[in-house]
């Protein structure tokens, strides 16, 4: 994603427009969204480990593989499972090169606490990240700019890593029919996606123009969203938006962001591949290659917005495609399990620590201007 609008780790101008503006941005979800969410994500959750699972593999031999790793692959698994964590907070940074990493960190964490663990917790996320930027005198422009540039890049990364994962499998010789239909389709979503991108972010003009075929598109599907004589749809007047918000820090940061989006990913896959190889390495039939092939594709379910996080989702999809691999099913199990809890429970736990660590800064922060302001009074 040249510099951004305004340098970062600066104060906001002051006054009731700043005060506004940095309060803007998604709202909370209501409280029955929340609650339906809710109850979806634990019918998903149950349906998936306690229906598919138990007819698809034992847990009890998945725990078993797990209590026979040896003590250096626990050790690496740990490592990675660090790793992982740290390298998380590296695209935000390529959006905010302005911001120290502990403060990066921690509203890193956070976001990902709320967003993967609280049910329809994804708006009420973002709306967190406006806060602590704010907070950390971080001008409302440039946390849109970040947000939105790190959600795209993140989103065009996982749809490349199918495209990678089909070259794996042609490399390995084990490229199913599913397998390429999966990785050609988030081959195309990745070639409309980046198009659309290069073309908004390239001039003005053309920023309006493809937001104009889809607001026409938008307004035969929903007549009522067609847009009043002389006046910008809602398809253009986001693309204009949009531009308006990221073109600067995509220009001259694109390189750094898609470095670390892929270095984020390629993080999440590395712990799964070192628990795979803990739990046996070869003998669990199935090499690297298609290792990678089975995390790139199942990550695909994540964009099935039913539970936070692809809880569920994406943990069927790589069990399935790791055991049609030639992975033992019971090892399959175990191996998804290493990895959902790495990658999720001790970010989770570090996100709540955080989010306590940000909640006492501010409150010095607002305790040190309430004392600060008292003598003029």
């Amino acid at each position: 994603m040249t510099d951004p609008p305004s340098p970062v780790g600066t104060e906001p101008a002051g006054g009731p427009a700043a005060d506004q503006s940095a309060s803007a941005g998604p709202t909370r979800p209501s409280r029955r969204k929340q609650v339906i969410a809710g109850l979806v994500t634990l019918v998903v959750l149950v349906i998936v480990f306690f229906g598919i699972f138990p007819k698809f593999a034992n847990y009890g031999e998945a725990w078993e593989s797990i209590q026979e790793m040896s003590a250096s692959s626990l050790a690496l698994f740990a490592l990675a499972t660090v790793a992982n964590i740290l390298i998380y907070v590296f695209p935000y940074q390529a959006a905010l090169p302005g911001l120290a990493y502990g403060r990066a960190f921690i509203v890193r964490q956070t976001s990902f606490m709320i967003s993967n663990a609280v049910p329809a917790g994804g708006a009420f996320g973002l709306g967190v990240q406006y806060a602590m930027l704010n907070g950390y005198g971080i001008d409302p422009a440039v946390s849109t700019s970040a947000i939105g540039v790190t959600s795209v890049w993140n989103l065009m990364v996982t749809l490349a890593l199918p495209a990678l994962g089909l070259l794996a499998l042609v490399l390995s010789d084990e490229a199913t029919s599913g397998a390429l239909l999966g990785a050609v389709l988030s081959l195309v979503a990745l070639g409309v996606m980046v198009g659309g991108l290069a073309l908004i972010l390239r001039s003005e003009g053309w920023a309006r123009r493809l937001g104009g075929w889809g607001d026409a598109l938008l307004a035969r599907l929903r007549p009522r969203t067609a847009p009043a004589a002389g006046e910008d749809g809602p398809l253009t007047a986001g693309a204009l938006r949009f531009r308006d918000q990221t073109v600067d820090v995509v220009h001259d940061r694109w390189i750094r962001l898609t470095v670390t989006n892929f270095g984020q990913q390629l993080s999440q896959f590395a712990v799964l591949a070192v628990a795979v190889y803990g739990l046996g390495g070869k003998s669990t039939g199935i090499n690297l290659l298609e290792l990678f092939a089975a995390f790139s594709l199942a990550r695909l379910a994540g964009f099935i917005p039913i539970t936070p996080g692809g809880l569920g989702t994406v943990d069927a999809a790589l069990v399935g495609l790791m055991s049609a691999f030639g992975m033992d099913k019971d090892q399959a199990l175990a191996a998804n399990l290493l990895w959902r809890a790495a990658t999720f429970i001790p970010q989770v736990v570090i996100g709540i620590v955080t989010f306590l660590i940000w909640r006492v800064e501010q409150n010095k922060r607002l305790g040190g201007s309430t004392v600060a302001a008292a003598p003029s009074a």
